[in-house]
């Protein structure tokens, strides 16, 4: 009898976290939302919430890339550095050489996806012990990079078609928004209706073991961190549309936003673990918490700490999973 009682207890509690894993990143980002607009008037505004769609775009573009990486138990340092050097690259061409800007968007995205591709070679070929590695040393060499061929100064002056995507609103939406929207649509059938999206979550779940089974797992890896750095090429498009202006040290810290919308939204560390939506989520939630922030008047420092705290929290909501998977 008692065997049947624990065995019922165990039940729920799988059920229980599974509803956590599931829907806590949505339900969080409810109750933040909630608590906001009853301190703020001007959160809950078409304006307001328009303007948080517009911020967190940048983001949930590094964030949908930096989600691959994750879910095969990795990482990526290297997307704000990518993201300066791609937009960098793309000023040189298409305004200090006064080239087509479409081939200046081509420069951008492409050279976000060769960075990342270099990441993952380096990582493959090289056999490094782990993708912090090389993703560190990309991070500082795409960054000095980006410093030297400009001189470390700013280029402005971009044509209309390189500023669509950062600048332009379709009605009250940000064009930005909608191109998040399309693109996670497009990650959410990669990742889960085809064999390489299966891949990547069978490698974060056992590497050694999706290997014996026949998967070309450096090659998946490759893959996965190409598209991490192509989706850091897409974010500084949408950079450089909002604010008209690229410079070398854009960037700066982006990946840590990246990462922590990625295990907000529910994802782990530990690989395997992980949802296209659930990272929009995240995204999202980074966005409205600064977004409420400053409205309710709260120092830079203040928000920094507030943040960090909310990231720590997700880590160890994550920790808790996982021992209770193992249990």
């Amino acid at each position: 009898m008692s065997a049947v009682i624990v065995e019922k207890s165990e039940v729920r509690k799988a059920k229980s976290n599974g509803f956590i894993s599931k829907f806590g990143a949505l339900i969080g980002l409810i109750i933040l939302c909630t608590v906001l607009t009853i301190l703020s008037d001007n959160f809950l505004t078409v304006d307001n919430v328009m303007n948080i769609a517009r911020q967190s775009s940048i983001n949930a573009l590094l964030a949908i890339g930096m989600l691959l990486p994750i879910l095969t138990a990795g990482i990526d340092l290297s997307v704000g550095s990518i993201l300066a050097l791609s937009i960098m690259m793309m000023g040189i061409v298409s305004v200090n050489h006064g080239l087509n800007p479409y081939l200046g968007i081509v420069v951008c995205l492409g050279v976000g996806a060769l960075l990342g591709w270099t990441n993952g070679i380096m990582l493959t070929k090289l056999k490094l012990p782990h993708p912090f590695i090389s993703t560190l040393g990309t991070m500082n060499i795409a960054r000095g990079i980006a410093l030297i061929i400009t001189g470390a100064a700013p280029i402005a002056g971009f044509a209309a078609p390189i500023q669509f995507a950062g600048n332009e609103f379709v009605g009250p939406v940000p064009f930005s928004f909608i191109l998040v929207i399309v693109v996670y649509i497009l990650f959410d059938i990669f990742l889960n209706r085809t064999s390489t999206g299966r891949y990547i979550y069978a490698i974060g779940g056992n590497k050694e073991t999706a290997r014996l089974s026949g998967i070309n797992v450096n090659k998946i890896l490759v893959i996965v961190y190409t598209l991490s750095g192509l989706m850091a090429g897409l974010a500084g498009l949408v950079m450089v549309g909002r604010v008209n202006s690229a410079f070398p040290l854009a960037g700066m810290g982006y990946e840590l936003d990246a990462i922590a919308a990625v295990i907000i939204g529910g994802a782990s560390f530990f690989g395997g673990v992980g949802t296209v939506w659930g990272t929009l989520i995240g995204a999202t939630i980074i966005a409205v918490l600064r977004n409420g922030l400053n409205l309710l008047n709260v120092s830079a420092d203040f928000q920094m700490a507030i943040i960090g705290l909310v990231i720590v929290a997700a880590v160890y909501v994550d920790v808790l999973r996982q021992r209770s998977f193992k249990k």
